[in-house]
């Protein structure tokens, strides 16, 4: 089990707390967690719990966005065929679907591309742009890629074909020369807020357009695919973010469109309370399970039909293809640790990369992330394909892995991503010079305590104070996320109404009650299960760091404790010193 270092976040001003404690009429924790998040005054509160569309910036301050909006136009009303061109994974089929069904409401003669993972890789082909100009486009529009398509977009032009670039991702060093490049993280952009999703620049060019059409309204019936992109994606969810998915959660709970509809039931949920970790979680695998596996626009097919029964066999499909993606996913991890645990020395290398000709291209990524949840290091896992090693890198907390994989790029064929993830080719020849490059970099700014992951405390909680009040408060702070995280607390000196059980797999299930409380809480640690061993009810205390969730039972809603790590004391013990700023204690 790994061990986990536990860190209180400084305390805030005690005069801003408590002013603004008394200005929202709330306890001085909560104040406390809004001061944390920036939020110091009322009029900044109000903001963040009523966050309004009329708070969205003008989108004409994207750099290129009058070029953009203009020529889209021009398109529609000269009636030139229009290819919208997504990418695989959640942003990039929600950002063509968004596009395609936008620009048909506005009676333009549109198509969708997406190229296959498994053939044609991340982003813009040449192949690609050969077959949507062999199909009369005349402007495409790329969605969630291309800001790094220097070529394919000179390929484009010199067919005679226009390029619009919808990307939200980190630039090369040159822009492609295409007739408007949107990117609010582009050189010289100066747009205010600069972590949209891929969808949410495509929804902002949708803005322009319709403003300059005298449809100002017409983009908001596609909040819900901005909202489903920006959560699956990890986006930032603060500033623009949190209005847009806030809104967006707000449709998918109450007017899903039949699509979504089908997707939400076909993983056993309703809509009506769906948060956007339901989105991260339930909803995204899913769609991103038929481009890992297959043909992603199957995805977009999904989020564009009206009609409903087409909506559910689609929604099957996904689910279905879902299901054959875990099996791949837990052989692959399980073959993956075998070959960290036998091949991979720990103790000297800090990084984790592995490599095997037969791994499906599909999944890597996310074995990747388990990886690092598992053993807390920079991972790349790569594959075969076509002669070439492929793959994944997951990075942790404080270390830029796209940063990382540029000062190895004299191995490398091509890469791209951001600072927790990213995509990489290289020659297999190159494998072991790569590795050893990778592993230099990584040990230069990754020290041996980093490898041990942090849970930051946002404060200290006794269960008394978890009154409904508190918690209806609490929910308002949504949707959590990068950016805004859902709070972590601190609860210590806990008795154990009964020993713990577990379920599922590997999961703890523990019921508390805290001195000076009058109500028991039930709670869950996702695999924890092997603190269960430990504990006895009658001779041991437990502090216990947390978040707060809601789970469902005989149709009401009720708050469960979600245990994120424990530390075990005797019944008896003095209590230990506290955690204390600057001062990291490590679980035992």
């Amino acid at each position: 089990m790994l061990k986990k270092r536990w860190k209180l976040r400084e305390k805030s001003d005690e005069n801003t707390v408590k002013s603004l404690a008394d200005s929202l009429n709330v306890t001085p924790i909560l104040a406390g967690l809004l001061v944390q998040r920036k939020i110091t005054n009322f009029h900044l509160a109000k903001a963040f719990f009523r966050p309004s569309i009329e708070d969205l910036h003008d989108p004409f301050l994207m750099k290129g966005m009058e070029e953009a909006s203009f020529r889209l136009i021009k398109a529609i009303t000269s009636n030139e065929l229009i290819t919208v061109h997504g990418d695989y994974d959640v942003d990039g089929t929600c950002a063509a679907a968004l596009m395609y069904l936008f620009l048909k409401e506005l009676g333009a003669r549109v198509e969708i591309y997406i190229p296959n993972r498994l053939t044609e890789g991340y982003g813009i082909s040449k192949s690609g742009i050969e077959t949507i100009k062999a199909k009369g486009t005349s402007l495409l529009i790329a969605v969630d890629c291309g800001i790094t398509a220097v070529e394919e977009t000179a390929l484009a032009k010199s067919l005679g074909m226009d390029v619009i670039i919808c990307d939200h991702h980190q630039p090369g060093n040159s822009i492609p020369e295409a007739y408007a490049v949107l990117d609010p993280i582009r050189p010289g952009c100066n747009y205010p807020f600069k972590f949209l999703s891929g969808a949410g620049v495509a929804f902002k060019l949708a803005q322009a357009v319709s403003e300059r059409i005298g449809k100002r309204k017409l983009p908001l019936k596609y909040l819900d695919l901005v909202a489903i992109a920006g959560a699956a994606d990890i986006v930032s969810l603060e500033g623009e973010n949190r209005i847009l998915v806030r809104k967006g959660m707000e449709q998918v709970n109450t007017t899903p469109r039949p699509g979504i509809a089908a997707l939400i039931r076909s993983a056993g949920m309703e809509p009506g309370n769906l948060s956007a970790g339901h989105v991260v979680f339930t909803i995204a695998p899913r769609i991103n399970a038929v481009g890992r596996l297959g043909d992603a626009i199957r995805a977009v097919d999904l989020f564009i039909t009206t009609d409903e029964k087409e909506a559910v066999r689609l929604a099957e499909v996904l689910e279905g293809e879902n299901y054959q993606r875990r099996k791949i996913d837990e052989l692959t991890f399980s073959h993956a640790i075998d070959l960290v645990e036998n091949s991979v020395n720990l103790d000297d290398e800090i990084a984790i990369v592995l490599h095997e000709e037969n791994w499906h291209p599909g999944v890597i990524g996310i074995v990747a992330s388990r990886l690092v949840e598992r053993y807390y290091r920079p991972t790349v896992m790569l594959t075969t394909v076509d002669g070439v090693a492929k793959g994944s890198a997951r990075s942790i907390v404080g270390f830029n892995i796209y940063e990382a994989l540029k000062k190895c790029e004299e191995t490398l064929l091509q890469f791209g991503g951001h600072e927790a993830a990213a995509g990489l080719a290289l020659e297999l020849d190159k494998l072991q010079e790569f590795k050893e490059k990778f592993n230099q970099i990584v040990k230069s700014i990754v020290k041996t305590e980093d490898v041990l992951p942090e849970i930051l405390i946002d404060t200290k909680i006794n269960l008394s104070e978890l009154t409904p009040k508190f918690l209806r408060i609490l929910d308002e702070f949504a949707p959590f996320g990068p950016g805004n995280m859902r709070p972590t607390f601190l609860a210590e000196n806990l008795q154990l109404v009964y020993n713990p059980r577990i379920v599922g797999n590997n999961h703890i299930v523990l019921t508390f009650r805290q001195e000076g409380c009058d109500r028991v809480f039930d709670s869950i640690g996702f695999n924890l299960g092997s603190y269960a061993p430990l504990i006895d009810k009658d001779k041991n205390l437990l502090d216990i760091v947390f978040t707060i969730e809601k789970t469902m039972r005989d149709g009401r809603t009720f708050p469960q404790l979600r245990i994120k790590d424990i530390r075990i004391r005797q019944a008896n013990e003095e209590k230990s010193e506290d955690i204390s700023i600057n001062k990291i204690e490590v679980n035992k």
